[in-house]
C-alpha cells in the first residue's frame, strides 16, 4: 500500500507490528525483511515520490562548527532517501575498524566483524554484487614495480560499485508498495515520539504533514531510520517525559558526529605518472562488476604511527591555486545546484555515466594528457574521521514549518584526523623514492595551523561524502552511547535505531553496505523477538475520532 497522509480528509490511526521512520536504504531494507518474515510494517516517509522544496526545507538548520554543506542540501527527503543521488560505492569495514584502538579515543564497537559476516554477504546480494573480494593480484604486481608499498606500510584495496543508481526509489520497490502487510505513508513527518510515563517504552508516534493532517502510529516496535542528523534530532526533541530527550540519560545523543572528510594530501612528482594513473586513476570491470583500486595504511602502520584507516587515490587535478575548469564547474552545477527532482537526477546520472564510461574506456589517457597541461598528479584523500564527543548535533532555538526545533550541526575535527593525512603523504613519498619512481610534496595545509582544508578542485564533493555517522552510537553501556549491540535504544524496550548514526567509528569504507547489513541484522532480531512470544495486543487509539488503518485493511490498496 502506498498512501499520502497529506491527501486524507481526516486524521487517522495507523497500526502495525513494526513502525519504521524513514524510507531510505535502511528503512526499506528492514521493511522488506520483516514482511518476508510474516510481519506487518508501517513505513513513514517525510517526503513524497520526488523532491519538493517545502518538504526539503524541513532539513534546514544552522551549522556552527567546521565548514560543512548547508544541512538541507546534505540529504534528501523523498521515498528512497539520499541514495537517489549516491555514487554507488560499496565496501566492507575491516576487522580493525570494529576494534578498540588504544590510539583512537572512543573507538571500539560492541560487536565485531564476525558478527556481521552472514549479513554482509546478504547485503552484497541486495546490490546484485557477489560478496567475494575483488582479485587484486594483477594490480598489486604492477604496483610493486612502481612503488615499495609493503615497506612503507601501505596496502591496496578496492571499492565495488552499484550501477543501479535508483535502486531504492519508488519505481524499484513495487514488491513493498504492493504487499498487503506493508503500508508506506508519504508526507508523514514524525513530529513526536511519545514515551510512557516511566520513559521505558514508546506508546505511539505522532506523524504530521505540511497540510496539517495528523496520524497516530502504534506498533509493538519502532525503528528510527531517518539519517544521522534526524535520528538524533527526534530523540533530543522527545523531552516531555525524559529531560534532555530519549536515550540521553548520559548526554550521549547527538555526539560523535563523523563524516569521511575529503582533502588534497599532496602533489606527486613522478616519471611514472601514466602507470600510477593506470592503477589508481581509473575504473575496472571484472565479471560484470565495476570496481576501483585505492591505497590504505595496513594494520601495523596504523598501530605503529597511531593513525586512522584512511583511503586515498590518485588523480589529475588542477593546482589548488587555479581557477576551476569549466567542465568541472558544469558537473558541480548539475550535482549541487539543480533541484534534485527526478528529471534533475536523471540529468546528473547521464553525466555521471558518461564520466564512468571515460574512466573505463579512455583513462588513463585522458588524465595523463591533462597532466601535460595545467594539472598535477594529486593525492585524493577520503579520510576516516575519529570519534569526537564535541562534534555533535544539538537542537537549535529556531523551529521549522511543523514547529519542531531545527537541528544544529557543530562539526569538529581531532588532531589525529590531520596527522593521518600527513603520515600517509610521507609514507607514499617513501614508497616512491625507494622505488626510484618519484616523490610527494605534502600539501601546504598539513604544515599550517588549520585543522583541515577543503579543496573544491580535488573532488565534486570537496568537504566530505555526505556520510552522517555516529550521533546515536552503539555501545555496551548508556554512559558511552545510545543504542546497544542490537541497535535498541538504552533504557527503552521497543525503540531501535538503524543507519550509520549507530556507527561508533566511521571506518575507511563508504557506509551504505554496512548500513544495509546492520538493517538486515536488526530486522531479523525484531522478527525473532516478535515470533518467539505472543504478540503484544495494540492499544486502541487514544485520540477520539481517528479513522484506523492497519496493514490488513490495506490489502489490495495502492
Amino acid at each position: 500500500m502506498l498512501a499520502d497522509l497529506d491527501t486524507l480528509s481526516t486524521d487517522i490511526a495507523i497500526t502495525a507490528d513494526v513502525a519504521i521512520v524513514g524510507g531510505g536504504a535502511a528503512g526499506l531494507t528492514i521493511a522488506r525483511r520483516l514482511i518476508a518474515r510474516g510481519l506487518s510494517v508501517a513505513l513513514l516517509e517525510s517526503g513524497g515520490l520526488d523532491h519538493e522544496e517545502a518538504v526539503h526545507a524541513l532539513s534546514d538548520g544552522p551549522s556552527t562548527g567546521a565548514p560543512y554543506y548547508p544541512l538541507q542540501e546534505s540529504r534528501l527527503r523523498l521515498l528512497g532517501g539520499t541514495t537517489a543521488i549516491w555514487g554507488g560505492r560499496l565496501a566492507e569495514f575491516d576487522a580493525e575498524d570494529f576494534q578498540t584502538r588504544s590510539w583512537v579515543p572512543h573507538s571500539g564497537w560492541p560487536i565485531g566483524k564476525d558478527d556481521l559476516r552472514s549479513v554482509y554477504d546478504e547485503a552484497w546480494r541486495t546490490f546484485d554484487v557477489a560478496p567475494a573480494p575483488v582479485a587484486l593480484d594483477d594490480i598489486r604486481a604492477r604496483a610493486a614495480r612502481i612503488a615499495c608499498l609493503d615497506e612503507a606500510g601501505l596496502t591496496i584495496g578496492a571499492w565495488k560499485f552499484d550501477t543501479r543508481f535508483s535502486r531504492f526509489t519508488h519505481r524499484n520497490i513495487r514488491d513493498l508498495i504492493d504487499h498487503p502487510r506493508c503500508q508506506i505513508w508519504l508526507h508523514a513527518t514524525i513530529a513526536h515520539l511519545q514515551a510512557d510515563a516511566g520513559g521505558q517504552r514508546i506508546r505511539h508516534l505522532r506523524a504530521t504533514s505540511l497540510g496539517g493532517r495528523q496520524a497516530q502510529v502504534r506498533a509493538t516496535h519502532y525503528v528510527l531510520a531517518a539519517g544521522g542528523i534526524e535520528n538524533a534530532r527526534l530523540l533530543l526533541a522527545a523531552d516531555d517525559v525524559m529531560t534532555g530527550g530519549l536515550g540521553n540519560a548520559y548526554g550521549q545523543v547527538g555526539r560523535y558526529f563523523m563524516e569521511h572528510p575529503h582533502a588534497r594530501g599532496g602533489r606527486v612528482d613522478s616519471h611514472r605518472a601514466w602507470a600510477l594513473l593506470a592503477l589508481f586513476g581509473r575504473s575496472y570491470r571484472r565479471d560484470g562488476v565495476r570496481y576501483a583500486a585505492l591505497l590504505r595504511p595496513d594494520a601495523t602502520l596504523q598501530r605503529r604511527e597511531g593513525i586512522l584507516n584512511t583511503a586515498f587515490t590518485l588523480g589529475a587535478r588542477q593546482p589548488e591555486t587555479a581557477r576551476m575548469f569549466m567542465p568541472v564547474q558544469l558537473y558541480n552545477h548539475l550535482k549541487h545546484r539543480l533541484p534534485p527532482t527526478e528529471a534533475g537526477r536523471k540529468l546528473w546520472m547521464t553525466t555521471k555515466q558518461a564520466a564512468v564510461w571515460l574512466h573505463e574506456h579512455i583513462d588513463p589517457l585522458r588524465p595523463w594528457l591533462l597532466l601535460k597541461g595545467r594539472r598535477e598528479l594529486a593525492l585524493i584523500m577520503r579520510a576516516e574521521q575519529a570519534p569526537n564527543p564535541d562534534s555533535r548535533v544539538v537542537l537549535a532555538p529556531a523551529r521549522d514549518a511543523l514547529g519542531m526545533r531545527k537541528a544544529e550541526l557543530q562539526w569538529r575535527y581531532s588532531d589525529i584526523d590531520k596527522r593521518t593525512v600527513d603520515v600517509l603523504a610521507a609514507r607514499f613519498d617513501q614508497a616512491l623514492r625507494q622505488a626510484g619512481s618519484g616523490a610527494v610534496a605534502a600539501a601546504p595545509w598539513l604544515r599550517s595551523a588549520l585543522d583541515w582544508q577543503n579543496d573544491p578542485l580535488i573532488s565534486a564533493h570537496p568537504i566530505g561524502g555526505y556520510h552522517h555517522m555516529g550521533t546515536t552510537r552503539m555501545s555496551a553501556s548508556p554512559r558511552t552511547g545510545v543504542v546497544d549491540a542490537q541497535c535498541r535504544v538504552h533504557g527503552l524496550g521497543n525503540l531501535h535505531v538503524a543507519g550509520s548514526s549507530v556507527f561508533p567509528t566511521s571506518g575507511w569504507a563508504n557506509p551504505t553496505l554496512t548500513i544495509v547489513a546492520l538493517a538486515i541484522r536488526l530486522a531479523d532480531h525484531l522478527a525473532d523477538a516478535l515470533q518467539r512470544g505472543v504478540r503484544v495486543a495494540l492499544a486502541e487509539p487514544e485520540v477520539a475520532g481517528l479513522s484506523r488503518v492497519t496493514s490488513s485493511s490495506a490489502e489490495g490498496g495502492a
